[in-house]
């Protein structure tokens, strides 16, 4: 079985695929998003955080086969609930063989599998992982392609070829979400844009994520600073005018 790195991992999550769910949370991603709620989930190795004054570490190395026997201990909420496993992290195809190990561990024991994904990954890595994957959540950002690279750290040139290719492969089974970020996200031109691509690719649904600034108190335990600081106190009616904009140019809206 292989081995990987895991930062966090919650039962009982309801907001992150059907039924009663576990999140399996793997450390290490490409992107450096500004905005993001989880900033200890980025780098690919163990670090230091404190928190309530004193030193944590985030990040330790799972044997697969230890993560689905936590996994499997709920298969009970999962048959009655329509539930099963959420990979996120991090980026979950940042570590593509211990995500294999989960993902066979997950469809050999009939357990429904999710991953949430940014799409930053190499296409023959996903398009090889697919068949695995029983649901994928597309976590899409900003569509200019300057504006993802100051926001994210890198162009998303890559990352629309794998959303277009999920797309056109199993539409039924790819979920786009857009966290709307106020004065980022939520600006005409980006829901425009947004519109665009999903009509473009076939498909006429999206799931909004309100932006809550859930990780500023970790950027700093990480002795980090993000070059993002939305206004939380606009968060909620700038989602009400995202699902407004995108419902007025033939987007169904979902606020999970």
């Amino acid at each position: 079985m292989s081995r990987g790195l895991v930062f966090d991992l919650q039962r009982y999550a309801v907001h992150d695929g059907p039924g009663i769910r576990t999140l399996v949370f793997l450390k290490g991603c490409p992107l450096r998003c500004a905005w993001c709620c989880n900033p200890e989930s980025q780098k690919a190795e163990p670090e230091s955080l404190r928190r309530h004054g004193a030193m944590e570490t985030v990040g330790r190395e799972m044997d697969a086969q230890d993560v689905l026997d936590e996994i499997a201990r709920d298969r009970d909420f999962y048959r009655n609930s329509g539930g099963g496993a959420t990979f996120s992290g991090g980026e979950p195809f940042f570590q593509p063989e211990f995500l294999r190990g989960l993902l066979e561990g997950c469809r050999s024991r009939g357990i429904h599998a999710a991953v949430e994904t940014c799409g930053y990954a190499s296409a023959d890595i996903i398009l090889a992982l697919e068949p695995l994957v029983d649901l994928f959540f597309f976590d899409l950002k900003v569509l200019d392609k300057e504006d993802h690279l100051h926001w994210t750290g890198w162009d998303n040139g890559l990352i629309l070829e794998n959303f277009k290719s999920l797309a056109a492969r199993c539409p039924n089974k790819l979920v786009p979400r857009l966290t709307v970020v106020p004065g980022i996200s939520d600006c005409r031109q980006n829901l425009s844009g947004m519109a665009e691509l999903l009509r473009g690719a076939g498909l006429r649904d999206i799931e909004l994520l309100e932006y809550h600034p859930l990780g500023s108190d970790k950027w700093e335990a990480l002795g980090r600073e993000s070059l993002c600081r939305p206004d939380a106190a606009l968060s909620g009616r700038a989602l009400t005018e995202a699902a407004r904009s995108l419902s007025q140019q033939g987007i169904t809206c979902c606020v999970p």
